[in-house]
């Protein structure tokens, strides 16, 4: 009869065991809510940045404009992010701010660390706003969605599955550094083949690092960690998966984006 006792308490487990792991359930779906949360809101200032800086870049009357990208006509500010060679500052300010914030997160408050995720997003969207030239705006809503539904499907499979990835990221990483150095190089070759190829494998690569990061960033979670340890952690959990929707969303719209 003891014996017995003793495998019941095995199995399920003592009244104080289960209440720990219960505590630790709820702190890790509060923290990856505000891993989330974050994400969510950097995504919209992305998104108001991008289609403002768009919209503030373009005029209907040819006597105002400064120059012209085809059939659209570019104001003063347009002229600067689009055509001057302060575009080249706006393409890569989010890239130096990545490293920045990656650099920095270890040792700032988490409000600072918050700040610093905003201007990144903004950065970002100043930098996308090019997109609303190229593509239609029907054809960017309807990617954007698409690339929403996804990153859902998968980061939610990430977080859910008993499998671990680990053994994705080595293969991941090498499939990105790929995708970098053969994007650098159709800078010059300019090759719509090569474009086509970059598009493809990078929604395989990004679609798998988002089911990865997710995992990472669940394992990430310590339920001994202080308040400014655990926001931390958000913050860079939610910049990872930030990153990961972007790039889907661009290898998409490569795919299946209208050019206007």
């Amino acid at each position: 009869m003891s014996t017995f006792d003793r495998n019941a308490s095995a199995r399920f487990g003592t009244p104080s065991a289960r209440a720990e792991a219960g505590v630790i359930d709820a702190g890790l779906r509060a923290y990856m809510l505000r891993v989330y949360n974050y994400m969510a809101i950097g995504l919209v200032i992305t998104g108001l940045v991008a289609y403002a800086a768009y919209a503030l870049s373009v005029t209907a009357d040819p006597s105002g404009a400064v120059a012209n990208a085809g059939s659209i006509y570019l104001t003063q500010i347009g002229y600067a992010l689009f055509v001057s060679p302060l575009k080249w500052v706006v393409f890569l300010a989010p890239l130096g701010m990545v490293f920045l914030l990656s650099a920095r997160i270890g040792s700032v408050s988490v409000g600072t660390g918050q700040i610093m995720f905003w201007v990144f997003a903004a950065l970002m969207g100043l930098s996308l706003s090019s997109i609303f030239l190229v593509y239609t705006h029907a054809s960017i809503a309807r990617v954007f969605f698409i690339s929403a539904a996804s990153f859902g499907a998968l980061s939610l499979y990430g977080y859910t599955t008993q499998r671990s990835l680990s053994g994705m990221g080595s293969f991941l990483f090498m499939g990105l550094i790929g995708i970098v150095i053969a994007s650098l190089v159709n800078i010059f070759l300019a090759s719509s083949a090569l474009q086509f190829a970059i598009s493809v494998i990078g929604v395989l690569v990004f679609a798998g690092l988002t089911a990865y990061d997710t995992q990472r960033i669940k394992e990430m979670y310590y339920a001994a960690d202080d308040g400014t340890m655990a926001g931390r952690k958000a913050i860079l959990g939610a910049l990872t998966l930030y990153l990961d929707f972007i790039n889907l969303f661009m290898m998409l719209l490569s795919l299946f984006g209208r050019r206007d």
